[in-house]
């Protein structure tokens, strides 16, 4: 565990872990943030990286000047780090470089329709809404189903796949919840897929930051064939995404989005397009946000992600040892086998709505947390165990606090120390329930509830 404990130093490693904020009594505390699951402060290296290079920064692909040059040649290198990272094949993928994991999904299902239009997505009933709603109103879909604590079940997926037979094209599914943080064995599961003939995607914004990932070689019958992340999750600012997928995928029909840097000739009468992945790269690409991404995997890749997933692990089984302990406080995971998963611990407390608990916790201790439905409405619905009846009530009227959860999401330089605070916090506010309901019962009403 010696390694374990050098890890505090990650708190040097971090932008802003010492900024102070105000509270309600007037008095000022460090920031304590626990919601990495939507994004995380960035890396102190990217930063200042960011800031030596800027002097250097010109448009790439387009230009002779040197600076150009020097700045395109940071830019391809970028895919072969990112390659490298994640398993990718350079020869056979296409790396393209997108906003985020959401758009580099929605690109992905205008690509394959002309491909799959008449074919079976199976999703399931866990994902974030960026791997559900884009499949919507373009494929037939079907959704794999979960058990009581969230967690996939295996045995569904088996007899949807041999339900629709080979009709079934893609297999997606998240990496790892960003709800409970489950970790899904995405390896088995491609497994499965590529058994029926078909591919399958794995949404890694929540895997990839967290644990090792490997696409594995193409000859594995457990290779992942399309994965996407994002770098805002991983300590890399400046909204850049990635998408990797083989290049025969992006060579069957034209780019989504046209324009410059897409084309190699061009009349009035006809288009020539380049090859994946610069035809998917439309306009002038967001180089800074290329680089953050890439300085962060080399700044990751030295500490480790097993280290990483060991260190994150350490503090959730902490965090869940002492929450459980809490008068009032409900935790959503499997009591008895909690399985493998990222740093998310979604909760709520007995008699207080997550959007209260949410407020207290901010302006009383100033410990940032996330709550409302995560953007993953149908899996707290079957979490919480919303009948469809009810659902309805709250489409029908919207006056009425939507139920959710609380969720606590863990990053490398969080502490120990920290999640104790956290304790203590949620242990008073839980003994002092109906106090702080009249405070803060206006926060009922409060927007952040997708």
């Amino acid at each position: 565990m010696e390694y374990i404990n050098s890890f505090y130093h990650f708190r040097d490693l971090v932008v802003g872990v010492d900024t102070n904020i105000p509270l309600t009594d007037q008095t000022y505390t460090t920031a304590i943030n626990f919601d990495n699951a939507a994004t995380t402060p960035p890396f102190n290296h990217v930063m200042n990286e960011i800031v030596k290079f800027s002097p250097w920064y010109s448009s790439i692909h387009r230009g002779a000047g040197y600076k150009s040059q020097v700045s395109s040649k940071l830019y391809d290198d970028a895919r072969n780090i990112i390659a490298e990272f994640v398993g990718a094949n350079i020869d056979y993928h296409s790396i393209i470089f997108v906003k985020n994991a959401t758009e580099a999904i929605n690109k992905l299902s205008n690509k394959l329709l002309p491909l799959y239009k008449d074919g079976v997505v199976i999703s399931t009933c866990m994902e974030h809404h960026s791997n559900d709603l884009p499949w919507r109103g373009k494929y037939k879909m079907d959704y794999i189903s979960i058990d009581k604590y969230g967690q996939l079940s295996m045995e569904d997926l088996k007899s949807k796949l041999i339900k629709y037979d080979d009709k079934v094209k893609l297999v997606t599914v998240t990496g790892a919840s960003n709800v409970t943080g489950y970790i899904n064995p995405i390896h088995k599961i491609a497994e499965l897929a590529h058994s029926h003939g078909a591919k399958i995607l794995v949404d890694g914004a929540q895997l990839v930051p967290h644990a090792p990932v490997d696409m594995k070689s193409l000859d594995s019958p457990e290779h992942i064939d399309y994965l996407v992340f994002s770098g805002h999750k991983m300590y890399a600012p400046f909204g850049t995404g990635v998408l990797i997928g083989p290049k025969t995928t992006f060579m069957k029909s034209p780019p989504d989005y046209s324009g410059g840097g897409t084309v190699k000739i061009v009349t009035h009468d006809h288009i020539e397009w380049l090859d994946p992945p610069e035809r998917e790269e439309a306009g002038t690409p967001n180089i800074m946000g290329v680089l953050a991404i890439t300085w962060a995997i080399k700044l990751l890749n030295e500490l480790g992600m097993h280290n990483i997933e060991d260190y994150e692990k350490m503090l959730t089984d902490h965090a869940i040892d002492s929450l459980q302990n809490i008068p009032y406080v409900e935790l959503y995971h499997n009591p008895i086998k909690r399985g493998k998963s990222v740093s998310i611990i979604p909760f709520n407390i007995k008699g207080l709505h997550h959007s209260i608990v949410a407020n207290i916790l901010s302006h009383e201790f100033g410990i940032a947390v996330r709550n409302g439905c995560f953007c993953a409405q149908p899996y707290i619905q079957r979490l919480l165990n919303i009948s469809p009846e009810d659902t309805k009530k709250y489409i029908g009227n919207s006056h009425l606090p939507i139920p959710g959860m609380v969720r606590i999401s863990l990053g490398i330089y969080n502490t120990i120390e920290e999640i104790n605070t956290l304790v203590k916090a949620l242990y008073h506010i839980s003994l002092n329930r109906k106090f702080y309901f009249e405070k803060y019962k206006k926060d009922l009403y409060s927007n952040f509830l997708n």
